[in-house]
């Protein structure tokens, strides 16, 4: 089955166009678009937006391999980010994300067997003065412990 946006999708990602001076300019948008809509991003993917942005797949690629935001494969219903720069670094992160692949048995760039968690260490979610810091999906948890990460992840539905 050939990767293709619906009609809607389609229309957005032109909508999406008109607000960039080039293509190339629009491509983190159309890169969240492609993910929003196909789960994550395949060579399939990667092939088709670059043609809808009348660019070579190895320039998208390189947009892609520059973000942890996109991801080339298929990930959990919750994605769990832990930063490991230095301010979370000092404070723990290490220890944090032991822990959670611990409590879930994943490591880093995992995914539960079930789908329901992915775990991804990543370089900065910018809250160096309230770290360590993870993002689950779109949210955020600061100052963490490990009683604060069980009592988050146990609560995820």
């Amino acid at each position: 089955m050939a990767v293709e946006f619906s009609q809607e999708t389609l229309q957005e990602f032109h909508e999406i166009l008109k607000r960039y001076p080039t293509k190339m300019a629009a491509s983190l948008p159309a890169l969240h678009i492609a993910q929003r809509d196909f789960g994550y991003i395949t060579d399939e993917t990667i092939e088709y937006v670059a043609g809808l942005l009348d660019l070579t797949p190895a320039e998208l690629q390189n947009t892609l391999s520059f973000y942890t935001l996109f991801y080339r494969k298929e990930m959990g219903k919750y994605i769990i980010q832990v930063c490991h720069t230095l301010s979370c670094s000092l404070l723990g992160a290490a220890t944090i994300v032991d822990h959670i692949k611990n409590k879930l048995g994943i490591g880093p760039g995992e995914t539960t067997p079930d789908k329901k968690f992915s775990l991804v260490k990543v370089e900065c979610l910018g809250s160096c003065g309230t770290a360590p810091v993870m993002r689950i999906n779109d949210d955020y948890y600061e100052n963490l412990t490990i009683q604060k990460i069980d009592e988050i992840i146990d609560n995820l539905p």
